[in-house]
């Protein structure tokens, strides 16, 4: 069983989908829809930038959307691309969901551009940050964080990889504790506590957008990354709500794919950040990408 999997923010780049887009004709008017439905020139941004633009929140969510269900649709075309499961890593949810032919694209596209809005307001209202903590096991970090007040496990991305949120002063402490400790970190680039208590006021205005969107039984199965459980139409608006304050569990969840068949995974949009938490998951399985026209062909051979 083959599983798609669908990256968050933090893979964008200035360029992609072009290559897609300009090959493939799905893939061109994916980004044409999404043009439409924000009323601006999304893919001018995706496309030619400027970075500074395309790394805001409130565009870089709708752009990732896009660019992955480009990806995914110009796969399907192509190649008659049809996986057994879905899963996504925070905002990759959406792209899965559409993927599953549970969300229209045009809903996700305002739905994600809510959350990106919301996110960043509660960035400002309650400022803070992530932080990698590397080569420690799952339940070390745990310990860790739980020495220091105002932080969070946000992301349990794969064996030896876990993500903490936190206020600006809990990120420095526990910075500082695992330097004490000699266990190295790495902090993210980003501006905001995602997934952590100091995301409430998001998941609060992001509420009613969520509420519009009436899912439908998924083609696909739907494996959440919050929960790591396949979910069922009636509780994918409470997982979306939930994930903006619950960690990310990509790890766990891949876990169980695995066990549920799962012998090969590809990854849709830019970048290769899944597919190397994949391999930390099991080396054993392959994995591939989709991102650019070329990917298309090797998914063919393989």
């Amino acid at each position: 069983m083959i599983a798609a999997v669908f990256p968050g923010q933090g893979a964008q780049f200035v360029g992609m989908g072009a290559d897609l887009a300009a090959g493939h004709e799905v893939a061109r008017r994916t980004f044409e829809e999404a043009d439409d439905v924000l009323g601006y020139a999304l893919s001018d941004i995706c496309f030619a930038g400027p970075l500074e633009r395309l790394t805001e929140t409130d565009v870089c969510q709708p752009a990732l959307v896009a660019a992955s269900v480009a990806a995914y649709r110009a796969a399907v075309e192509a190649n008659d691309f049809a996986p057994g499961i879905v899963l996504g890593h925070s905002l990759g949810e959406y792209s899965a969901l559409v993927a599953a032919g549970a969300l229209e694209f045009a809903e996700a596209l305002r739905i994600v551009a809510e959350r990106g809005a919301a996110m960043r307001a509660a960035a400002v209202a309650s400022p803070g940050g992530m932080i990698a903590v590397l080569g420690l096991a799952d339940e070390a970090v745990a310990g860790l964080v739980a020495e220091v007040s105002g932080v969070w496990l946000a992301n349990v991305n794969c064996p030896g990889q876990v993500v903490v949120s936190g206020t600006v002063a809990g990120i420095d402490e526990l910075e500082s504790l695992a330097a004490e400790r000699s266990t190295r970190t790495a902090r993210l680039q980003v501006d905001g506590a995602f997934h952590s208590p100091l995301m409430a006021s998001a998941a609060r205005r992001l509420k009613p957008a969520l509420e519009t969107w009436q899912p439908v039984e998924p083609v696909v199965p739907f494996l959440s990354t919050t929960t790591c459980v396949v979910e069922p139409p009636e509780r994918m608006q409470a997982v979306l709500l939930d994930q903006l304050t619950a960690p990310v569990r990509f790890g766990p969840a891949m876990e169980v794919a695995l066990e549920q068949g799962v012998d090969r995974v590809v990854e849709f949009g830019p970048g290769r950040v899944l597919s190397a938490l994949v391999r930390r998951v099991s080396r054993s399985t392959p994995v591939s990408q989709v991102g650019v026209s070329d990917d298309l062909k090797t998914l063919v051979a393989t």
